[in-house]
C-alpha cells in the first residue's frame, strides 16, 4: 500500500525532509528520558531499519497503535499522511457541504432528517432579530433572541437547515449543544503577596468595587465566604432557582472570590473583596447548552455597567469542533471581550486517556477563542513553595482543534497555542454548598471544616478551579489600574507568569500564574492608556525587576505573550506601548505568516519585540529559553495536521474525535480520575474553630 505525504500549503515547499528531521530528533530525545520505554520504540524501528522513506511513514503510522507505550516530552513533529488503496487509486472526491453549517450539525441532520433540531444561528452583521421571520417560514420556532451577541437560539426542522443557511442574513448554523462543568479546581497561593501594593485611591489590592461573574450552576448565598457581596443572581437553566444543588458554582466562586471569615483566613480567594454576579448557567446536574451560556453572556454584557462587570468566569466547556471564527459560543465571548469584559475560561480536564497517557489538541469551546484568557491547571502538591510545582496531568493541551471546511471538503484547523497560562487546580478547598450532588456521590469531597453548612467546605480539582483563581486576579489587576484593557491584563499575566521546566507552551502557555509579579506590574504602568500610541512609553518609572519570590523559591518572569503559533518576548513589550494592547485586536495578532515565514506586524508591534519559531519545551527560566519543538510555519497551516498524527509521546485528537470514539466507561473513568485530582498532597485543612459567627 503506497503512502504519500501531503505538500505544505506554505510556499509550495514538501514538509518531508523536515518531518525525517524532526523525528530523529524527538526519538533521540525521547530515548535519552530516564524510563523511557525502549521496547515500544524498537517494536518500531527494527526490521530492515526504513531503508526508503515510504517504511518510515509506515512505521510511523505504526506508531499511533502503540502510542500508549510511549511516554515522555510533550511534542514532537506534525504531518499528515495519506494513505490510498491501491497505487495510482484517486482518493474519493468529498461530498460539497455548506461552509455556513456546521459539520457536526450536518451529521446529525443526515442521521436524522426529519428531526427537530436545537441549534444557534449567528446574524450576519444586523440585528438577530431580523431572522426570527426566516425560522416561522421555515418551520422552526426561535426560542431566545440575544442582540448583544447577534445570536438566536432555535428549534429548527433539519430539511429546512441548508435553504436558511443561503440567506444573507445568516452568518452561521450550528448545534446548541450541552455544556457540563469541566472538573473541580483549586485555587492559587501568592495573591497575599499584593494586597500590599495599593495607593491611597484604591486602598488594600483585594478586588473591592470589581464585579466579577460567575457562570456557572448558581451560588449557595448564604455561606459567609461570600456574605453581602452577591449582588445579582439570575437563572438561565429553566429551574427558577440561583442556588447550588450541584456543587461546583459555589467552590468556582470560593477560588475567585472567597472572603477570609472562616478558619481564619485559610481558605481566603484571589479577590476576597470583589462584588459576585451569580449567571446560573448549569441545571442541578451540572449541566447546560450552548444557548444557556449565551444568554449569561449576553446578559452580563447588558448589565456590566449596573454591576461593574469587569470580569467574566466560565468554568464549563462544549467539545471543540468548530473553528473559533463560526462557532457561536467563541463568538459570545468575543461580543463580551469587545464590550471591556475579560473573560477567562477553562481549559478542560482531557489531558490523558483512561490509561494514563498524555493527549494534545484537546482543549475545548470555549477555550479555542484566541480573545479569552484560557487557563490549564497546575499541581502544587499541597506546598506553597513553587520549587516542586508541575502540570496536572488531566489538564487539556493545545493546539485547539476547532476546523473550518473549504470548498473542497477539506478541513482546516485552526492549531493556536493554548492554554495562555495555567494556575492550581488540584485538591483545592474552599465552599461548598450544603447537600450538594458531588459531594452526595463522592463524600471523600468533603474537607469537614465545620459542622456548620455556612462554613462547610470541600474539595475539588481541575482546571474549572483553576480559572477563577485567573479571574481573581484579573479583578486585582483592574483595581490597582483601572485603565486597562481586556488585551492588557492578558499580556500582564503572561509576561509575569513562571515558566515550569519540562513542560511545552502547550501545556502551560507562558506559565503559572504570579499575582505577585502581575499586580507589581500592573502598578508601574500609565493610566492614560486609552490615549497612547504605538512605540509610547509605558511605564511611569523603572522597569520592574523581572523576578518574584514566593514561600522562599524566587523564580524568573517568562517575559513574553503567546501568539497564534509561536511567543513574543522583549522588555519592550512592557516599556513600550504595543497596538496588540488596545481594543478591536487580538493580543495574538502581533505575528503574521508571511510566504511561508513568521514575520512581526509592525504596525501592532514596536522595534525591539523578538520571535520565537515556535512551540517551545520550557527549561524554566524564560519564555524564550528551552528547546524548539514544533516550527510555527508547519503549526499554522491547518491541513497538515490531521487528527491521529503521533506527537512524540502521544496522539493528537480533538475534542470531537475524542468523545466520539470513548466509551461511556472510559468517560467517566477519565472525569472521575479529574473529580478526585492527583495522587499528591492537598491544601493543609484547617478547622473552623468559630462555627457561630
Amino acid at each position: 500500500m503506497p503512502v504519500n505525504l501531503t505538500e505544505a500549503r506554505s510556499g509550495g515547499r514538501r514538509i518531508h525532509s523536515l518531518a525525517l528531521r524532526n523525528t530523529a530528533r524527538l526519538l533521540k530525545y525521547e530515548l535519552s528520558k530516564p524510563g523511557f520505554n525502549r521496547q515500544g520504540i524498537s517494536a518500531i524501528i527494527k526490521g530492515d531499519r526504513m531503508r526508503h522513506k515510504a517504511i518510515l511513514v509506515r512505521t510511523l503510522i505504526a506508531a499511533l497503535l502503540v502510542s500508549p507505550l510511549v511516554t515522555g516530552s510533550p511534542l514532537g513533529c506534525m504531518f499528515e499522511t495519506r494513505v490510498l488503496a491501491q497505487k495510482g487509486s484517486k482518493a474519493p472526491e468529498p461530498k460539497p457541504r455548506s461552509r455556513k453549517v456546521s459539520d457536526e450539525l450536518l451529521d446529525e441532520v443526515a442521521k436524522n432528517p426529519g428531526r427537530v433540531h436545537r441549534v444557534i444561528i449567528q446574524s450576519n452583521g444586523g440585528k438577530a432579530d431580523s431572522i426570527v421571520p426566516s425560522i416561522g417560514n421555515a418551520g422552526g420556532r426561535a426560542r431566545q433572541v440575544y442582540e448583544n451577541v447577534g445570536a438566536v437560539a432555535v428549534d429548527l426542522p433539519g430539511n429546512s437547515i441548508n435553504s436558511l443557511s443561503k440567506l444573507g442574513d445568516v452568518k452561521y448554523i450550528s448545534l446548541d449543544k450541552p455544556t457540563q462543568v469541566t472538573g473541580h479546581l483549586d485555587v492559587t497561593t501568592g495573591a497575599g503577596l499584593a494586597r500590599s501594593y495599593g495607593t491611597l485611591l484604591t486602598g488594600s489590592i483585594n478586588g473591592n468595587g470589581i464585579g466579577i461573574a460567575v457562570l456557572d450552576s448558581g451560588i449557595y448565598a448564604s455561606h459567609h465566604a461570600f456574605t453581602s457581596r452577591i449582588v445579582a443572581s439570575v437563572d438561565f437553566t429553566g429551574e427558577g432557582r440561583t442556588d447550588d444543588p450541584y456543587g461546583h458554582g459555589t467552590h468556582v466562586a470560593g477560588v475567585a472570590a472567597a472572603s477570609s471569615h472562616v478558619s481564619y483566613g485559610a481558605y481566603t480567594g484571589i479577590a476576597p473583596s470583589a462584588k459576585i454576579i451569580n449567571v446560573r448557567v448549569l441545571d442541578s446536574q451540572g449541566r447546560g447548552s450552548i444557548s444557556s451560556a449565551i444568554a449569561g453572556i449576553d446578559w452580563c454584557i447588558s448589565n456590566k455597567s449596573l454591576y461593574n462587570i469587569k470580569v467574566m468566569n466560565l468554568s464549563l466547556g462544549a467539545t471543540a469542533v468548530d473553528s473559533y471564527v463560526n462557532d457561536p459560543l467563541c463568538q459570545a465571548v468575543r461580543r463580551a471581550v469587545s464590550a471591556g469584559i475579560v473573560v477567562c475560561v477553562a481549559a478542560g480536564n482531557l489531558g490523558k486517556d483512561e490509561y494514563g497517557n498524555k493527549l494534545f489538541g484537546t482543549v475545548h469551546s470555549p477555550g479555542i477563542e484566541p480573545s479569552a484568557i484560557t487557563v490549564g491547571a497546575s499541581n502544587t502538591k499541597g506546598t506553597n513553595t513553587r520549587a516542586d510545582d508541575l502540570i496536572a496531568s488531566f489538564s487539556s493541551r493545545g493546539p485547539t482543534r476547532g476546523f473550518t471546511t473549504d470548498e473542497s471538503g477539506i478541513r482546516r484547523y485552526d492549531n493556536i497555542i493554548k492554554p495562555d497560562l495555567v494556575a492550581p487546580g488540584n485538591k483545592i478547598i474552599e465552599p461548598q454548598a450544603p447537600n450538594n450532588v458531588l459531594e452526595i456521590e463522592n463524600p471523600s469531597l468533603d474537607a469537614n471544616v465545620s459542622s456548620v453548612a455556612q462554613h462547610e467546605m470541600m474539595y475539588l480539582s481541575g482546571t474549572s478551579m483553576a480559572s477563577p483563581a485567573v479571574a481573581g486576579a484579573a479583578a486585582l489587576l483592574l483595581q490597582r489600574n483601572p485603565s486597562l484593557t481586556p488585551n492588557m491584563v492578558k499580556a500582564i499575566l503572561q509576561y509575569t507568569a513562571q515558566p515550569l521546566a519540562g513542560f511545552s507552551t502547550l501545556e502551560q502557555g507562558a506559565g503559572q500564574l504570579n499575582i505577585e509579579g502581575a499586580v507589581r506590574l500592573a502598578g508601574a504602568m500609565r493610566q492614560d492608556l486609552l490615549s497612547l500610541i504605538l512605540g509610547a512609553t509605558l511605564l511611569t518609572g523603572a522597569t520592574p525587576a523581572h523576578t518574584t519570590t514566593i514561600s522562599g523559591s524566587t523564580f524568573s518572569w517568562s517575559g513574553g505573550i503567546i501568539q497564534k503559533w509561536n511567543v513574543i518576548t522583549g522588555v519592550n513589550l512592557i516599556t513600550r506601548y504595543q497596538g496588540i494592547y488596545g481594543s478591536g485586536v487580538l493580543l495574538s495578532d502581533g505575528v503574521l505568516l508571511s510566504d511561508g515565514v513568521l514575520l512581526s506586524d509592525g504596525v501592532l508591534l514596536s522595534d525591539g519585540v523578538l520571535l520565537s519559531d515556535g512551540v517551545l519545551l520550557s527549561d524554566g527560566t524564560t519564555l524564550s529559553s528551552g528547546t524548539l519543538l514544533i516550527n510555527g510555519v508547519l503549526l499554522s497551516d491547518g491541513v497538515l495536521l490531521s487528527d491521529g498524527v503521533l506527537l512524540s509521546d502521544g496522539v493528537l485528537l480533538s475534542d470531537h474525535t475524542f468523545a466520539s470514539s470513548t466509551s461511556a466507561s472510559s468517560a467517566a473513568t477519565i472525569a472521575q480520575s479529574a473529580l478526585n485530582g492527583e495522587g499528591t498532597e492537598s491544601m493543609t485543612i484547617e478547622i473552623d474553630t468559630n462555627p457561630s459567627s
